[in-house]
């Protein structure tokens, strides 16, 4: 909120070159912001009083956007990598398909592994277990398990993530 649009009572005042003002009412506040040629901004409405400052409305929204963007700049995405096996996968696949997951590790996903079951292979779910036990041990240099395996409909999945 900047200038008529402050509607209370009383406010704490922050001074043009950062100093306390002091409590006093909304427009002494409006009128010192008009002697200085600036805006009165609320910067805490939730204070008790909400807490004001003179300051140039315009320059204060460009801090705040660039701000904002600076930290946009330094956020880590983390996405979810999936790699599929399954259950008569041959051991040179599953190589494979191990370093592919390193890759991802190393990058700094997390990797979904998922071992997907079709038809008659549904009666050997448990059997085949081992295949992500084994996946996962093989990652475990690198890798910690996030979620432990866990039957999902026609699928076994187990997450793993890099280690810190």
């Amino acid at each position: 909120m900047i200038n008529e649009q402050i509607r209370d009572r009383e406010v704490r005042l922050i001074g043009v070159h950062g100093e306390q003002l002091g409590i006093m009412s909304a427009k002494e506040a409006m009128k010192l912001a008009l002697e200085a040629e600036l805006d009165l901004v609320k910067v805490a409405p939730t204070a008790k009083p909400p807490v004001c400052k003179i300051i140039d409305y315009g320059k204060y929204k460009y801090e705040m956007v660039r701000k904002e963007k600076e930290a946009k700049k330094k956020q880590k995405i983390i996405e979810i990598k999936e790699i599929r096996l399954s259950p008569n996968i041959d051991v040179n696949d599953l190589n494979t398909k191990t370093n592919g997951a390193r890759k991802f590790l190393e990058k700094g996903n997390k990797v979904k592994v998922t071992l997907r079951f079709r038809g008659r292979e549904m009666a050997h779910m448990n059997a085949s277990r081992y295949i992500l036990e084994d996946f996962a041990k093989s990652l475990e240099d690198i890798a910690v398990i996030d979620k432990p395996i866990k039957q999902e409909g026609r699928s076994l999945t187990i997450f793993l993530s890099a280690k810190k």
